[in-house]
């Protein structure tokens, strides 16, 4: 049994959870709940056991200095919660973590058994992939679930991925069968630039998480930080011609496949987005200053991937070795995914 002395009785409680590593192309799922918890100010309340769930030789420990003594911090999946203030209050339930290294299924019943206990609603987990999408377009962001009547009255697609797959589409699959209804935001992020961060998926994945549970999150410098990201971008592609071709290709490909839906529900959309915004929205957030916890992202500057190869090349003049993350093939990868 599960024990949460300290946590008062939440308000319409959605549960919001994130993983680093495979499921978190450019960084983006994590950031965005990073985002939250730090313009809400989380509490955290609660840390699963690192030994548990990680290899420490594949996801290490670090040391730091705390006034001269010398601190551990694991790796794990920490649990915090925040009250979004307006008319209408109600609570968020943010899950932060790495993709565990074993015993997934424990992993996973040990956060439904948080979940049940602060009587969670609603579980949405954010992904972000690799994929064919060019960089000068909005972030496509899909939300799939596994259950046929959420997806028809959410207007989601159900999805039909088959596949490897990650913690996402694991932790999915057992809030369905725990009767927990359960939703996957999916952002995709262009494979040629793949290193974070990466402001605009992260800010898709929270216009769209917006959307699905009828709050208004503060963004920040999120909006400045997505053009300056796109326009750095730009210019690292046009320094070089086969990647500028490359991009033309994609966004040709892109425009002629949304040209329907362009002036139908998307603009809609858009439009509902705007005028929430102008109009203060359903819930201001008005109350909670930044502040928090401090965001884990990654450094240094975005790098291209060569189209015809599939290599990975830095920026000019800079030179940094690549990393590449594992199960981030884009060929590998499906925006429908659990």
């Amino acid at each position: 049994m599960i024990e949460l002395e300290g946590v008062p009785e939440l308000i319409d409680p959605v549960m919001v959870a994130a993983f680093e590593g495979w499921n978190d192309a450019g960084d983006a799922a994590s950031t965005a709940v990073a985002h939250l918890d730090r313009e809400w100010k989380g509490e955290v309340f609660a840390a699963l056991d690192a030994e548990d769930y990680y290899d420490f030789q594949v996801n290490r420990p670090t040391v730091w200095l705390d006034g001269g003594v010398r601190k551990i911090v694991w790796p794990t999946t920490r649990l915090s919660v925040v009250r979004v203030g307006g008319e209408k209050p109600r609570d968020l339930v943010l899950v932060r973590g790495i993709e565990p290294s074993m015993r997934w299924r424990s992993f996973c019943n040990e956060l439904l058994g948080f979940a049940h206990e602060l009587g969670v609603e609603m579980v949405v987990i954010l992904g972000a992939l690799l994929g064919d999408t060019p960089h000068t377009r909005p972030v496509p962001v899909s939300g799939v679930t596994s259950d046929p009547d959420l997806a028809r009255s959410m207007d989601l697609e159900e999805t039909r991925y088959e596949g490897p797959t990650g913690i996402v589409g694991i932790l999915q699959e057992a809030c369905t069968h725990a009767g927990v209804p359960a939703v996957s935001l999916w952002a995709a992020v262009p494979h040629y630039v793949s290193q974070p961060p990466n402001p605009k998926a992260t800010l898709a994945l929270l216009n769209r998480l917006e959307d699905l549970i009828d709050l208004r999150i503060p963004l920040g410098e999120l909006p400045e930080d997505a053009r300056a990201w796109q326009l750095g971008v730009d210019q690292l592609a046009s320094e070089d011609s086969e990647v500028a071709e490359y991009v033309q290709t994609l966004e040709e490909a892109r425009d002629t496949a949304e040209l329907p839906e362009a002036s139908g529900e998307a603009i809609a959309r858009e439009f509902e987005r705007y005028l929430r915004r102008r109009d203060g929205g359903p819930a201001t957030g008005q109350g909670h200053p930044p502040g928090g916890h401090a965001t884990e992202g990654g450094e240094g500057g975005s790098y291209l991937r060569d189209p015809s190869s599939g290599r990975t090349r830095p920026p000019k003049p800079q030179r940094p070795e690549p990393e590449q993350e594992s199960g981030d093939d884009p060929d590998s990868r499906d925006s429908s995914e659990d």
